[in-house]
């Protein structure tokens, strides 16, 4: 009888006790990776795939990470891109005025603590309100360089926003480590040469370079000439 190949998520797991990365410069997601937002994004979207006679399943497979309108395109083909833009501003005032659900990923405000003198910048694909909303449901405070929505040309998983934030930052992109939940989230990371760490139950099948459950598992370290030491459980 043949072996079964391996689940994506076993093949992403560390496979040694504790793994160990170096960086410069630490890039991190919010939807999934510091904040869960899930609750909120479920009754949105599927209530936008009912108004299109969408699966609600199939689009959830295919909106995390994503800006709004690029979910939008990739779901709706044929619908003139204007059109996705103008959907995409309601949907934002729709998700900024639902915080019903949303909490802090577990690890979440101790690993920013820790973060003092570390530099590292939130990139996200949501908008300034709604990053900025999302952050404080959660009781997390905002990092200093932020690259939002607004700030790009170009949604995840394009690495337009991972290599901006490396450049606002002053570091070399190979010496970046990304924090991604989403197959457009770690698509992008790895597209701006940086090394990715996958957070939660989503990451494990879109294959970074080590997977946590959450970011109690994650551990900052910062040694001489500012080299990041981060010890992965």
């Amino acid at each position: 009888m043949d072996t079964p190949a391996p689940s994506p998520m076993l093949w992403s797991l560390p496979m040694t006790a504790t793994t160990v990365l170096t960086a410069r410069a630490l890039l991190l997601d919010m939807d999934g990776t510091l904040v869960n937002s899930d609750a909120v994004v479920e009754r949105c979207w599927r209530r936008w795939a009912e108004r299109h006679g969408l699966d609600g399943d199939e689009v959830m497979k295919v909106v995390h990470g994503r800006q709004g309108y690029a979910s939008m395109a990739v779901l709706l083909p044929n619908r003139p891109m204007e059109q996705n833009y103008a959907d995409n501003a309601r949907m934002l005032a729709e998700e900024t005025a639902d915080m019903d659900g949303v909490v802090a990923i577990a690890g979440a405000a101790e690993f920013l603590a820790s973060l003092g003198g570390v530099p590292h910048a939130l990139v996200t694909s949501a908008d300034v309100g709604l990053s900025t909303a999302r952050m404080a449901a959660a009781g997390l405070g905002l990092p200093d360089v932020r690259v939002t929505a607004e700030s790009v040309g170009a949604s995840k998983p394009d690495p337009e926003g991972f290599l901006k934030g490396a450049a606002e930052l002053g570091v070399a992109p190979e010496d970046c480590v990304v924090f991604e939940d989403s197959g457009a989230g770690i698509s992008a990371g790895r597209g701006a040469g940086m090394r990715v760490v996958g957070v939660g139950p989503r990451a494990g099948f879109h294959r970074p370079d080590v997977v946590v459950r959450d970011l109690t598992q994650v551990r900052v370290e910062v040694g001489g000439g500012g080299t990041i030491r981060l010890h992965i459980a």
